[in-house]
């Protein structure tokens, strides 16, 4: 098999414009399929730092949205991400390669909730507010990476204490678990009673 010749000229070195730190940042982001944190992001598209970084962002969504751009960068999961918007999804979803979002089963819902709001908490804690055995839905929560386990606790046992992941935090639109809104644990009780 043969392939064609690589070109051999010169890079062109672009001058240190604002221009040329957005074109590195979003071709950075353009590649990644994981959110990014801003560290990592000034790294790879040589940006000073963090600060830099979200005003780089910034400024790439102000372009988009004057532009009406099919997507922005938006800050989930603790890091940047370049993604479509929100508007697009269903004629996305037209093509064979993305696969439809699979939706979370009630009793997964309601698990993930209590994981989310109680972490770290063992199966027996989510058992008790849920009022039902969850096991089954522990570890489909955890082959979705929703789930993970974070250690074990110091109860009699040792049992596993289970904690959310950043693939929670990316699916639901979070940067950081302080963006949960805020809720009473009798709430809790109550809604997974139901």
């Amino acid at each position: 098999m043969r392939f064609p010749a690589i070109a051999t000229e010169q890079l062109v070195v672009i001058p240190e414009s604002e221009l040329a730190k957005r074109q590195r940042a979003e071709g950075t982001l353009f590649l990644g399929r994981e959110p990014m944190p801003s560290r990592k992001l000034a790294q790879f598209a040589d940006l000073k730092d963090s600060n830099e970084v979200r005003t780089i962002v910034r400024q790439l969504n102000e372009q988009y949205d004057q532009t009406g751009r099919a997507f922005r960068v938006e800050e989930v999961g603790g890091g940047f991400q370049l993604m479509t918007r929100p508007v697009f999804s269903q004629w996305l979803r037209r093509f064979e390669h993305i696969p439809n979002a699979k939706r979370l089963s009630s009793p997964a819902m309601e698990t993930l909730s209590v994981i989310a709001y109680e972490q770290p908490a063992t199966r027996a804690d989510v058992e008790a507010i849920r009022g039902v055995g969850c096991g089954e839905v522990l570890r489909q929560l955890m082959e979705r990476d929703m789930v993970k386990i974070a250690g074990r606790s110091e109860d009699l046992g040792r049992p596993y204490l289970y904690a959310t992941t950043r693939k929670f935090l990316q699916a639901f639109g979070l940067t950081s678990l302080e963006e949960l809104p805020e809720i009473k644990r009798s709430q809790i009780l109550m809604n997974a009673s139901d």
